[in-house]
């Protein structure tokens, strides 16, 4: 596979002004029935150069969205929303920084003013606000009980602006226990609770980490610390004030590594002034759908969807396991063309049945997966259908690499006692079934679990190409994915003539060992599209302390314990300080009214 650089990428663009043709299918080719041939027109253009991955929110992705479009129109689908097959959904994308990121020294009554990008940067998971106050120097800034280590003791630094070290005082060891410590987020939570007004990170004098790069600006899809400054500065500004307060910042930072004893102190006559201003960047994603309506008088009020997502990682980003130095393209061939050609084949072929369908059909495909099912969670919060209709959900997701021994994944089978029975009557291939029970899980058929609808999600499983550029489409099973397809039509078509539909079963959760010491297990489903204050969850599995407590689908987390709830990274942060047993009282916002619910941690 030859690299695809930016200078490809620029012959590519060039030849895409030339010509916004689709890839077509011939009309000689065209089948109403499911064909490795039209599985590997419709993969081969999906996972083309010319759609540069099929990023959320990118001309790729609407390059994508259109050519769904014009098959679902293709196979006289119907438009379910006001007349469109495409439904809209907003998402923050990324964040930048305005021009008002300041950061000024006073001391001495002198004023030095310091350049962003030369001087500081403004972290990206930063609040916006405009601070002033004393400087409190606090070591590494980590406060770790159970390692019996705190910078934050004996010292109070409530209304004022502290200044950390990054890393920890074991630096230089892989296995140290302060590494879930170290964080930038997590030592700016942990001075927040703490009632600073703002942090201040700065590389440290490490023999074997002598580079002093400001952190990279890089959004991480979580919402930022609200209201709170976080700055990242040069050594030499750091160095520079110690040295006029007649100390060593070299020599500080040895003490604590060496002697793993905090030595906090304010920095005297020394006055910190910061504005930070991070905005986000809202780009418009898209989901397709069409309607296949069907005959029976009462049946036909029944909606099977059937799903995949179709964007993928475009460039790669941070969901990429690519580690090369530039940027290449990411296909996404198996993941998830394959799922998306899956959509388009099933739908074609029921089609071509319309009239013999007692059941309705709703095909889609969702954009903003791999950004946390935005997509497909925006979906089942605003159908247009009622969402009560749909009795079953099947998720498409990297379904290209059925392998020599034939294994197929099935996700969702405990979520409706139909499945067990259906899956084994219409295994003729045969397949070598892996079968999980649960009904939540990394891809689209979650959003749909979330609401009580039955779920079945089909998958070969990962391999060595998975979120990498070589996840190209001449990789791709067409003979093995027809044979899922055409297993899936099978099960699909018992749905249709069954009388009754399939009966939703919540699933309890397996529980699963831990091999990296305790860990506590709540059981919540996080809202990753969620992005206001605290954090919003789309549901809670089956037995679990959560359910037990009594937290509910759309419940929003403010307070875990003592620990406030800002984001995700707050409450995930909250869960290390306790154990399984612990009982904790959590605040939810349910609706326009607060309660506070009582639960008991779970082990994982």
């Amino acid at each position: 596979m030859y690299t695809k650089s930016f200078s490809k990428i620029l012959i590519v663009l060039l030849v895409f002004q030339i010509s916004l043709t689709f890839a077509q299918i011939k009309e000689s080719e065209r089948s109403s029935n499911i064909t490795r041939t039209e599985i590997k027109s419709h993969s081969e253009y999906l996972a083309s150069d010319e759609l540069m991955g099929r990023a959320t929110g990118t001309k790729g992705a609407d390059l994508a969205k259109d050519y769904i479009e014009k098959e679902f129109k293709h196979y006289n689908l119907k438009p379910v929303f006001d007349n469109s097959f495409f439904q809209k959904f907003t998402f923050t994308a990324d964040v930048e920084l305005t021009t008002n990121n300041k950061f000024s020294i006073t001391r001495d009554n002198i004023i030095k003013s310091l350049k962003i990008s030369n001087d500081f940067i403004t972290a990206p998971f930063s609040g916006s606000a405009t601070v002033e106050g004393e400087l409190v120097i606090i070591g590494y800034g980590i406060a770790a009980d159970k390692l019996q280590y705190n910078d934050y003791d004996s010292i109070d630094v409530k209304d004022k602006i502290v200044l950390a070290i990054r890393y920890n005082p074991e630096y230089n060891n892989p296995h140290t226990m302060f590494e879930e410590y170290s964080s930038f987020r997590f030592k700016a939570a942990q001075a927040k609770e703490r009632g600073a007004k703002a942090i201040i990170f700065v590389n440290g004098h490490f023999p074997e980490l002598d580079s002093d790069e400001l952190m990279k600006f890089v959004f991480d899809r979580a919402a930022g610390i609200k209201d709170f400054p976080v700055v990242h500065v040069k050594r030499n500004i750091v160095d520079e004030l110690f040295e006029k307060s007649g100390k060593n910042f070299k020599e500080y930072q040895k003490n604590i590594t060496d002697n793993k004893k905090p030595e906090s102190f304010i920095l005297a006559n020394a006055k910190v002034s910061i504005t930070t201003e991070v905005k986000p960047v809202e780009k418009i994603g898209y989901n397709v759908a069409g309607l296949i309506e069907g005959n029976h008088p009462t049946l036909k009020n029944e909606i099977v969807v059937v799903g995949g997502h179709y964007d993928h990682l475009g460039m790669g980003g941070d969901g990429s396991l690519y580690r090369g130095s530039e940027p290449q393209i990411h296909n996404g061939a198996d993941d998830n063309a394959s799922g998306t050609t899956g959509v388009l084949e099933l739908a074609q072929k029921f089609a071509s049945m319309e009239n013999e369908l007692n059941r309705s059909y709703l095909f889609i495909g969702f954009g903003g997966e791999e950004l946390g099912l935005l997509g497909s969670n925006y979906f089942v919060n605003n159908s247009p259908l009622p969402i009560e209709n749909m009795i079953a959900m099947i998720n498409l997701d990297m379904i290209g690499r059925l392998n020599s021994d034939t294994s197929l994944i099935v996700y969702g089978t405990g979520t409706s006692k139909s499945w067990d029975e259906l899956l084994l009557k219409y295994n003729t291939f045969p397949f070598k079934l892996t079968k999980n029970p649960e009904g939540y899980g990394p891809s689209d058929h979650s959003s749909f679990y979330a609401k009580a609808i039955p779920v079945l999600f089909f998958f070969t499983g990962t391999h060595s190409d998975y979120h990498r550029p070589s996840d190209d489409a001449d990789k791709i099973n067409f003979e093995g994915q027809e044979e899922i397809l055409n297993y899936i039509y099978r099960i699909l078509g018992e749905v249709d003539k069954n009388e009754f539909k399939p009966e939703y079963v919540n699933v309890p959760r397996k529980e699963q060992t831990s091999t990296g010491g305790w860990k506590v297990y709540v059981g919540t489903i996080p809202d990753y599209a969620y992005t206001e204050e605290g954090l919003k969850i789309t549901g809670v599995n089956q037995d679990s302390p959560a359910q037990k407590a009594g937290l509910v689908a759309g419940d929003i987390i403010l307070e875990f314990g003592q620990k406030k709830i800002t984001n995700i990274y707050d409450y995930v942060y909250a869960l290390k300080e306790f154990v399984p047993g612990d009982i904790v009282s959590v605040k939810v916002k349910r609706g326009s009214e607060l309660q506070s619910l009582s639960l008991e941690l779970g082990a994982r």
